[in-house]
């Protein structure tokens, strides 16, 4: 088993692999396609900007290769930005196309949204809870409503809501992390989430 961790200078490589590592995956860092192609697991991080992100797959000539592996059959997971990428398009930076792997539309968070009278901050960061709404592989050894690390601004809206794999509250609901066949997208950052966190990175890991 080898885990390939996509490298287009949008991540956070290193914590990402590192999380693996301390599971005991085999991990690689890379932008080749054949070691892409020829991994068992595959996983897209993404910090940053929407477009920069896709600009970035462009440059390296690395959207078939991305698509490729999403549509093999094999593991693929995608971390914050990486969820995002998976979808049609997103609203941020004037509505830039995405991968178009899951229908849906990547929406920011409203300004000035309040809970019990507070307005919430933006972007939304820090810990919170994800509510299970259907079985996977991934959460199967993870308690519902467990708490992840989140920082982000922005959030999608599949268009099929049966893809949707847990949710989280933050002045609404909204779609923490999805699961599509083999796809698997979380907005929270399983590399930041401490023990939880891993736990969930070892279940994907034990997907084939």
């Amino acid at each position: 088993m080898t885990i390939a961790i996509i490298d287009y200078e949008m991540g956070n490589l290193r914590s990402v692999a590192k999380a693996f590592e301390k599971i005991g995956a085999s991990v690689t860092i890379t932008r080749d396609k054949k070691k892409i192609a020829n991994a068992s697991h595959v996983v897209l991080p993404g910090v940053g900007a929407f477009k920069a992100c896709m600009d970035n797959l462009i440059r390296f000539d690395l959207v078939e290769s991305v698509k490729a592996a999403a549509k093999s059959g094999k593991p693929f997971l995608g971390i914050c930005l990486g969820l995002q990428l998976l979808f049609t398009d997103s609203e941020e930076d004037n509505d830039s196309k995405g991968l178009g792997l899951i229908e849906g539309r990547v929406v920011k968070f409203k300004e000035n949204t309040k809970e019990e009278g507070v307005v919430l901050k933006i972007p939304h960061m820090g810990w919170n809870n994800c509510s299970i709404k259907k079985p996977s592989p991934i959460f199967k050894n993870i308690p519902d409503n467990s708490y992840f690390y989140f920082v982000h601004s922005y959030y999608a809206v599949p268009k099929d809501k049966s893809v949707i794999l847990t949710t989280t509250h933050y002045g609404s609901d909204f779609t923490s992390s999805v699961a599509k066949d083999n796809i698997i997208g979380c907005q929270f950052h399983p590399e930041k989430s401490q023990e939880i966190g891993l736990a969930l990175l070892h279940d994907f890991s034990l997907m084939s």
